[in-house]
């Protein structure tokens, strides 16, 4: 059985008519689940609630500013509003965004006692918002505090973060490139929003790789920079515990990049990743085209369950 993760309450970010981060984006996804031929295999469970997790808060203070986490509850609790032009917060949306969180530390925990995968289905996404300052959609950067939070957990000395999301996780490298505990890994179509992602960047203790990928790139490219660069970074870091930011955005049918992978490739990426370890907490980031995000996430749960 692989544990998903999951609320209706995550519906309640409401982005307003036409916003690409919309709430039909986890309903698509649920119901491929319900509907896949190993629908059966999946462990259907809700995010610890905020008030009866203690953790939260404090790990979530590790990653973000109290000037910002105050700014997003005063935004939400005044009826909502924008951290920036593409990021709206909703009289709910820091309540939900809070959910979120608790629903990474969840599937940390769940990986933690069995060794097995785990897949966070939340929204708001997370790996853009920096600490003090949310945008792309992001609220609270999700992989981030869950790596912040695994590190508290015995046994756990080294966190890696693996980010196929189309656009890099400016929060979660600036987030994490100073902790020589944490590496991070991302590819990305560049140039892109936000523009960050050089392969320049290594972090502060040569614990960042970046692979930006060009426009029209496709499996052939993706391929060989998984088996000559992340599988020999991943490998050399030697993490107790991998989570990817799983954004399903590079494929050829989603309107907000222009990389062309298709559903199944992200099965491979998966033979990939579990060559290196079991212990890997999946969490939802982009992926905007409902049909190749459901079916992207569909091939992505049923490599694990093989």
């Amino acid at each position: 059985m692989l544990p998903v993760i999951y609320s209706d309450e995550f519906l309640d970010h409401k982005t307003g008519n036409y916003h690409p981060e919309r709430p039909e984006r986890l309903t698509a996804i649920v119901n491929a689940l319900k509907e896949a031929k190993f629908a059966e295999k999946i462990a259907w469970r809700s995010p610890t609630k905020v008030s009866d997790n203690p953790s939260l808060i404090p790990v979530l203070r590790k990653a973000h500013t109290p000037d910002y986490i105050n700014k997003v509850q005063k935004i939400a609790a005044t009826g909502g509003g924008y951290l920036d032009g593409d990021t709206p917060i909703s009289p709910r949306s820091y309540d939900v965004a809070l959910l979120a969180v608790s629903a990474w530390l969840d599937g940390v925990d769940a990986v933690l006692t069995s060794e097995n995968p785990a897949f966070v289905l939340t929204r708001p996404p997370g790996h853009h918002a920096e600490s003090d300052a949310g945008m792309g959609f992001c609220l609270f950067s999700n992989a981030a505090i869950a790596a912040f939070y695994a590190l508290q957990q015995p046994g756990i000395n080294r966190v890696a973060i693996l980010d196929w999301d189309v656009h890099h996780g400016n929060g979660t490298q600036a987030i994490v490139e100073t902790q020589p505990q944490i590496a991070y890994c991302s590819l990305h179509q560049y140039p892109c929003y936000p523009g960050t992602g050089r392969a320049s960047e290594r972090g502060f203790h040569n614990n960042v790789l970046n692979l930006p990928v060009p426009p029209g790139s496709d499996i052939k490219v993706y391929q060989p920079l998984f088996e000559k660069l992340v599988l020999p970074f991943l490998e050399k870091f030697q993490a107790d515990l991998l989570i990817i930011s799983a954004g399903y955005d590079a494929n050829a049918a989603d309107p907000l990049a222009s990389v062309n992978l298709q559903p199944g490739d992200y099965g491979l990426f998966m033979d990939y990743c579990l060559g290196l370890t079991r212990k890997i907490t999946f969490g939802l980031e982009g992926g905007y085209d409902l049909a190749t995000l459901s079916q992207s996430v569909v091939a992505t749960i049923e490599r694990c369950l093989i």
